[in-house]
């Protein structure tokens, strides 16, 4: 990816002289110094939105196609404000209950985008919004096939995220708890077991994600990155929670390349035991 431009998220947020440059999160052919993915829904104002995207230091963000006049020019539109202020646009399928409605709307997005990029929601029921396997894996099937860099947003289930990742998905995105709960990683184990399971695709927390620890612990798991969108919309105050989470997505990653120490049942003392007093 060529340098940030001045107008930029990444050249406004310095990320040129930052670790996050030298360790970029890197989805099929885009590369991107931020590991922040964040919706653009549910914001007080548009203002609040740019506000909290630029303290969050993303630079690729989610647009629900169904629910975006994708053909409005004007001023005034979402996708013309988030794009006049330097932000790669990531459509999602939002909405969808069946691979062919995905699919169809993953297709509308390339034309009026045009991008082969598509965050793939196949949604199972209104009351948890817990993906539907079988048609997402038929929907992330077709589009890869026909040329797609498709992000699964999947359950928390090692071998459907593993078939997801083996058919060419380029990140596949497990949820920590149903979307929008606020919940964090409610199943810290399968997560766990997804990241050592799937070792060259990328993968990214999606969904559930409340409050800052909840993203470093994310990140601490291993995954690249995290997407989340309520956590900081709904926020009391926006703007200082993306800031909260950008920080923490960065600790998360910091701790997770140092290795942590084992964990231990005993105490194990730090000083030596040697040349004590008295002995």
């Amino acid at each position: 990816m060529a340098a940030p431009s001045a107008s930029s998220p990444a050249a406004r947020n310095g990320a040129s002289d930052t670790t996050a440059a030298r360790d970029p999160l890197i989805i099929g052919d885009l590369t991107l110094s931020s590991r922040v993915l964040l919706g653009t829904s549910g914001y007080p104002n548009p203002q609040v939105m740019l506000d909290a995207m630029e303290a969050s230091g993303t630079e690729l963000v989610t647009v629900a196609i169904r629910r975006v006049n994708v053909r409005d020019q004007s001023e005034e539109s979402m996708l013309e404000l988030l794009q006049r202020h330097g932000y790669q646009l990531l459509p999602n399928t939002a909405g969808c209950y069946t691979a062919r409605e995905a699919v169809l709307v993953a297709q509308l997005a390339r034309e009026a985008l045009d991008t082969d990029y598509v965050k793939l929601e196949v949604i199972g029921d209104d009351e948890t919004l817990i993906p539907d396997v079988e048609q997402l894996l038929k929907a992330a099937k077709t589009l890869v096939d026909d040329g797609f860099q498709v992000l699964a947003y999947a359950n928390d289930d090692p071998i459907t995220c593993q078939k997801l990742a083996g058919m060419g998905c380029a990140a596949v995105m497990p949820l920590g708890s149903p979307i929008g709960s606020g919940m964090g990683l409610v199943n810290p184990y399968n997560l766990r077991l997804i990241r050592e399971l799937i070792t060259d695709t990328p993968l990214l927390v999606d969904a559930g994600i409340g409050t800052a620890s909840d993203a470093a612990m994310a990140m601490e798991l291993g995954y690249d990155g995290v997407l989340l969108n309520t956590a900081v919309s709904k926020a009391k105050h926006p703007v200082a929670m993306a800031q909260a989470i950008r920080h923490a997505v960065k600790a998360g990653r910091l701790a997770h390349t140092a290795g942590r120490i084992p964990r231990r049942l005993y105490a194990d003392a730090s000083s030596p035991e040697t040349g004590r007093v008295g002995t």
